[in-house]
């Protein structure tokens, strides 16, 4: 198969050339002004962060891809849709007044903003795929009504899906509410009850009431669970966990089937920036140090590719040692695994060792989404 070019550049400045101008010229030189923008809408897919999360990506780099869509002629709107979660972002108002908040209003990026998914997040598209998971993808309306599709992704961990890259920030980020259902329904965590104080974390964080404090300890109601992981990243004790053995995997195919759905059939371009890697996703309303210094930033046509040389470079960098990451390197030693096998090199596996996004590459690359073969072009 024939390679993808992925431009990569880092955050490294001179006193000629700031950061948003080095982003400009990096879409640039990647063949950003070979789409046709004139008059077209054009869909600028990004996370707004949760109310309480500072791991996001500043507004200042969204505003420099909404200019240069609007200086060929374009209409940019960013975008996102509403979560499954309780937090800041669970419908239209409180996601605006959110992404206001964080920095993404029309006076600081120079564009609107529109929650693709609507008011409660039941406006939708219905995408024929007739995938091997996914027959008919639903999403956010307003992302598949526009013309043209820009994926803007913070690459970060992520405590399901290994990483939050650009498939995860296009499939998952791109459903609508009963789209995201469908893509977690597959895993159902379980509580160890040894470890379990009765906190009440899970119950807090948890939209369908699945967890329930009996006597001081939390089980999870399977029946209400729609498998979103968010109880897992905020139990202090990790007494929570899944056999993802079989449910990440089909959480990746369908995340690879819906990033399919949104891309097909229109242009698409992609830009990845290797920032503040925070173990988890900027869904959380905190985030934890980063797991390894800035890396760079990075565009392609082609988003597995993207997603691929993305991965690899974060796994040439050093763990930061006071990190989740460090700590887990730290405790392996001490037990005698010095980076065992299923681990080795792959920091996002060693920071959630119940995780892996390798299937998402694969299931990617299966279905012509792009490839896992690329070309790193250093400018």
């Amino acid at each position: 198969m024939q390679q993808s070019k992925v431009y990569f550049t880092t955050f490294k400045t001179t006193g000629s050339e700031n950061l948003l101008q080095k982003l400009h010229r990096l879409m640039k030189t990647t063949g950003f002004e070979d789409i046709d923008f004139k008059d077209k809408f054009t869909a600028i897919k990004i996370h707004f962060g949760e109310y309480g999360n500072l791991a996001f990506l500043r507004p200042n780099y969204a505003k420099v891809v909404a200019d240069y869509v609007k200086e060929l002629g374009g209409k940019p709107f960013l975008t996102d849709c509403n979560t499954l979660y309780v937090g800041s972002r669970k419908n239209a108002i409180d996601h605006l007044d959110t992404a206001y908040v964080n920095g993404f209003s029309p006076l600081q990026t120079g564009c609107h903003v529109l929650i693709a998914d609507g008011l409660k997040g039941t406006s939708e598209t219905l995408v024929p795929i007739d995938g091997e998971y996914v027959k008919e993808a639903k999403i956010g309306q307003a992302i598949m009504d526009a013309d043209v599709f820009i994926s803007l992704t913070h690459f970060k961990g992520h405590e399901m899906a290994g990483f939050g890259g650009a498939l995860k920030n296009i499939g998952m980020g791109s459903g609508s509410r009963a789209g995201k259902m469908e893509q977690h329904c597959d895993g159902k965590p379980t509580v160890n009850e040894k470890d379990c104080v009765g906190c009440h974390s899970c119950y807090k964080i948890c939209a369908h009431e699945a967890p329930v404090i009996t006597d001081g300890k939390a089980t999870i109601d399977h029946n209400k669970c729609v498998g979103c992981g968010r109880c897992l990243a905020v139990c202090p004790k990790d007494a929570i966990s899944a056999s993802f053995s079989d449910s990440i995997k089909i959480l990746n195919y369908k995340m690879a089937e819906y990033s399919l759905a949104v891309c097909k059939d229109r242009p698409c371009f992609h830009i990845s920036l290797i920032c503040d890697v925070s173990p988890n996703c900027d869904c959380h309303a905190e985030n934890d140090i980063p797991i390894i210094p800035d890396v760079g930033m990075l565009a392609s046509f082609d988003p597995v590719a993207l997603d691929k040389a993305c991965a690899d470079l974060c796994n040439q960098m050093p763990p930061i040692s006071e990190s989740i990451l460090g700590e887990h390197i730290k405790n392996n030693e001490k037990m005698g695994n010095h980076h065992n096998d299923n681990h080795k090199h792959d920091h996002f596996s060693m920071t959630h060792p119940d995780t892996e996004w390798e299937s998402c590459i694969e299931h990617a690359v299966k279905i012509g989404l792009g490839t896992d073969q690329y070309e790193l072009v250093r400018i």
